[in-house]
C-alpha cells in the first residue's frame, strides 16, 4: 500500500458538477433515504461507476490496487470501492451504510475484486518466528472489504454527523501515509514477502500511544483487506528475489571494478570505469522498482532503504 494525494488528480466533472450525475443523485438517495417505505428498499447507486471516475482513479493509483499495488487489470475490471461502505455496515444491522458520500470523490479507491470482495483465501500462517511460513504452512481465512469498517470512536449514522469522531481502524492510503502503520518483512537471506503491522520502537521508554494505535491499525487493515493472501505474498516474493539478485550483482561488479581500478594497467582501469558504469544502470533499475507506477513499490522502496543504510554503514 502506498500514500496517493488525491488532490494530484482533479475530481471526475460526474462528482462534483451541480448539474451532474453526483448531485442528482444524492438528491434521489435523500429522497429515498426519507420515505420510510423505500428505505426498506436498496438505493440502485450509479454516479459512482462513472468511466470518467474511473479514469481518475486509475490516474490516482497508476492503475494499481489502492490496498495491494497489484495492477488490478491483470485480473479483473476494477472494482470502484467506498471506504466508508454505501449501503450497509458489517455486524451494524441498523445501520443504512454511508449513503451520502456514496458518490463523494473522496469516499472512492480503485480495488482489485480480492481486497474488495468477500473471499475464502489461503493465508501463511502467522507464526512468531516467521520460520514455518518458510516451509509453506497456510490456513483458509475469510478475507476482503466488502461492508466492514470498524471504528475506534464514534459512529456517524446520518448526513451531517462528524466523520472526523469515528477514528476508523483501517487505513485509506489517500488520505494517510500507509508506512505509518505497515512494514515490510526484510530478510536477505530468505526472501519473504509479508507485510506486518509497523513495530512500535522498544527503545525502554515511556509506552507510545500512538505507535501503539497505528500498529493495530495496520493489523486490521492487513486482515480486513487479506493483504497476506497467499497468491499476494508470492508476487511480493518475487519482487524481494530479484532485487535480491541485482544486490548480489552490484556487490560482485563493485567488488571487482574496484580490484581492477588498483591496477597500474590502462585496460584494468577502463574495465574498472565500464564496470562502475555497469553497476550505476543496476542500481537505477533497482530504483525504478520503487517508482509510484510500479507494482508493490512501497515494498521496493522499504528494501532499498534498507539496502542504501546497509552500504552508508
Amino acid at each position: 500500500m502506498r500514500h496517493a494525494k488525491r488532490d494530484t488528480v482533479d475530481p471526475p466533472v460526474n462528482l462534483v458538477d451541480p448539474d451532474a450525475k453526483g448531485p442528482r443523485e444524492l438528491e434521489k438517495v435523500r429522497a429515498h433515504m426519507s420515505d420510510a417505505e423505500l428505505r426498506e428498499k436498496s438505493f440502485g447507486f450509479k454516479a459512482y461507476k462513472d468511466d470518467g471516475v474511473k479514469a481518475a482513479l486509475y490516474a490516482l493509483f497508476h492503475g494499481k490496487c489502492a490496498y495491494c499495488e497489484s495492477f488490478y487489470q491483470a485480473q479483473a475490471p476494477v472494482d470502484v470501492e467506498h471506504f466508508r461502505p454505501k449501503g450497509a455496515v458489517e455486524g451494524e444491522d441498523d445501520h443504512d451504510g454511508y449513503w451520502w458520500i456514496a458518490m463523494a470523490w473522496d469516499n472512492l479507491l480503485p480495488s482489485c475484486i480480492d481486497c474488495n470482495r468477500r473471499r475464502r483465501q489461503q493465508t501463511p500462517v502467522a507464526v512468531a518466528s516467521l520460520t514455518e511460513l518458510h516451509e509453506g504452512a497456510t490456513e483458509t481465512v475469510s478475507s476482503g472489504k466488502k461492508d466492514a469498517f470498524p471504528i475506534g470512536g464514534t459512529r456517524a449514522r446520518r448526513e451531517g454527523d462528524n466523520l472526523d469522531q469515528e477514528k476508523p481502524l483501517l487505513i485509506d492510503p489517500s488520505r494517510e501515509d500507509p508506512v505509518r502503520f505497515l512494514e515490510f518483512h526484510i530478510d536477505h537471506d530468505r526472501p519473504l514477502g509479508l507485510v506486518l503491522p509497523r513495530t512500535p520502537p522498544g527503545n525502554g521508554g515511556p509506552p507510545d500511544t500512538e505507535a501503539d494505535e497505528n500498529a493495530v491499525r495496520g493489523a486490521v487493515s492487513i486482515q480486513v483487506y487479506g493483504l497476506n493472501r497467499l497468491g499476494l505474498v508470492q508476487e511480493r516474493t518475487r519482487i524481494l528475489r530479484r532485487l535480491e539478485f541485482l544486490r548480489h550483482l552490484v556487490t560482485e561488479i563493485d567488488d571487482t571494478a574496484a580490484k581492477l581500478s588498483r591496477q597500474r594497467s590502462r585496460v584494468a582501469k577502463e574495465a574498472a570505469t565500464r564496470l562502475e558504469g555497469l553497476s550505476d544502470l543496476i542500481v537505477q533499475e533497482m530504483a525504478s522498482m520503487a517508482e509510484p507506477d510500479q507494482p508493490y513499490s512501497a515494498l521496493a522502496r522499504q528494501w532499498l532503504e534498507a539496502f542504501k543504510a546497509e552500504l552508508s554503514g
